[in-house]
């Protein structure tokens, strides 16, 4: 069941129109190997007969579609953006939201959960709020799989495993067979939906922080730059906005600027000053 570079084409045609995801020609392989699963699950006898099939079956294209894209995804990831999240960006709002007393966060292509899970887990654990205070925290994702899984916060022995502190797990997890399952108190928290960032964007609440991590990567120049756009009109003006480590704005964008915390980085908007002034 081998992938010719026609087929290989044909494929990410699909993935590229529906989700803007670009895969690079030395992908053929990880492409093989993941449409050889879906071809067995679909029952074809080949992975050329799953391709003649493309874009006559809307089901199937999604499923083609989801099996490519990377989901890597864990708990805390990094660390260091969730520290100055609770050190820095938090404290910080809270000072100047005292009359609104909420916060809205949105975690974006949240894949399996572990993200958002890892933000409500951080703010239970460490009362980053006061007394009073509410968080709308929106984790979404393109992928129906995905968010079904990360609604149910389910995850196997390896996932909790990365990332996850055991005192947290003991604490916030109850074991269901060879799988940990997240305590109710903690999944109510997460408010996941469907949102393809390439796509119409339902309305969303003035955003306080999103997290956009390590998914700009998967992205040409073009469609980051109409990704960042849709970003600006929903981040509030004195919002945050965290992109993986070896992501940036610099020259995509420059409505933002970096913004350096103590052992992390994220963006911000600048005033329309600053805008004018980086114009010039």
């Amino acid at each position: 069941m081998q992938l010719s570079p026609v087929e290989f084409d044909a494929v990410r045609k699909i993935v590229r129109d529906r989700t803007a995801i670009v895969l690079d020609d030395d992908k053929s392989y990880l492409a093989e190997t993941r449409l050889r699963t879906v071809a067995q699950d679909e029952g074809f006898q080949s992975i050329s007969e799953l391709v003649q099939r493309l874009g006559k079956n809307p089901s199937l294209d999604q499923r083609v579609i989801e099996a490519m894209a990377t989901n890597e995804t864990y708990f805390f990831r990094d660390l260091q953006p969730f520290e100055a999240l609770r050190k820095e960006l938090l404290p910080q709002l809270v000072a100047r939201r005292g009359v609104m007393r909420r916060i809205n966060i949105w975690s974006a292509a949240c894949a399996s959960g572990q993200e958002p899970y890892s933000i409500a887990l951080l703010l239970h654990e460490h009362h980053c709020l006061p007394d009073g205070w509410s968080v709308d925290l929106l984790a979404t994702d393109f992928s129906e799989v995905m968010l079904e899984r990360a609604r149910q916060g389910r995850y196997n022995q390896v996932e909790v495993n990365r990332g996850l502190p055991a005192a947290l797990l003991l604490k916030h997890f109850e074991r269901h067979g060879l799988e940990w399952r997240i305590k109710d108190e903690i999944r109510r928290a997460v408010r996941f939906a469907r949102i393809n960032l390439i796509g119409n964007w339902p309305p969303l609440p003035p955003l306080d922080i999103i997290f956009l991590r390590n998914v700009l990567i998967y992205f040409d120049v073009p469609t980051r730059k109409i990704i960042l756009g849709k970003i600006r009109r929903v981040l509030r003006p004195d919002g945050y906005l965290f992109l993986g480590g070896a992501e940036t704005t610099i020259n995509i964008d420059d409505a933002f600027e970096r913004v350096p915390l103590d052992r992390a980085s994220c963006f911000r908007l600048r005033s329309n000053e600053e805008r004018n002034n980086v114009a010039v």
